[in-house]
């Protein structure tokens, strides 16, 4: 650990590892926020939107899970279905999942600006990416209520959004 946070890293999902991300669980109570894994699997694989990634810890099982894709219309990149198994989380996984995936689609993908959605009765989801510097716009995409970040150039300077 460093620093107290947890060591991550992010793997797209593949024929190893798919097994393992399918029997990732979520916390009791969380099933009305968090959808199970096979479904966010099986929108990756038809969707033709999402990409799937494995978050593994420093020994490398595989802990949680969350997806990426662009948004044609405004090329943000959203990240989706991010989830830590029942065993694993209260232990930062979650915040350093999110934060490795950003580090890496601004690295490799060029993204700048991100965007994801929660339900708004989530507290804890709203919490943790309003710590992160997402902020909600007053967007709401199926329900659930939109926050975006912004990590170009002009991110945080007065006047830009």
């Amino acid at each position: 650990m460093d620093g107290g946070s947890p060591v991550v890293t992010l793997r797209p999902v593949d024929a190893g590892s798919w097994r393992d991300v399918a029997r990732l669980t979520v916390a009791a109570g969380q099933e009305r926020f968090v959808a199970a894994p096979t479904y966010y699997l099986t929108m990756c694989a038809y969707d033709d939107v999402w990409h799937p990634m494995s978050v593994h810890d420093a020994d490398g099982s595989v802990v949680g899970f969350l997806m990426w894709g662009i948004d044609e219309a405004d090329g943000s990149c959203w990240l989706g279905g991010v989830l830590v198994d029942a065993r694993h989380q209260g232990r930062g996984v979650g915040r350093a999942a999110v934060l490795e995936a950003l580090r890496m689609l601004r690295e490799h993908r060029g993204a700048s600006e991100f965007a994801l959605s929660y339900d708004p009765d989530n507290s804890v989801a709203k919490g943790l990416y309003a710590s992160l510097g997402f902020a909600e716009t007053g967007e709401v995409d199926e329900g659930e209520v939109v926050a975006r970040l912004s990590t170009g150039p002009d991110a945080g300077r007065p006047g830009t959004a």
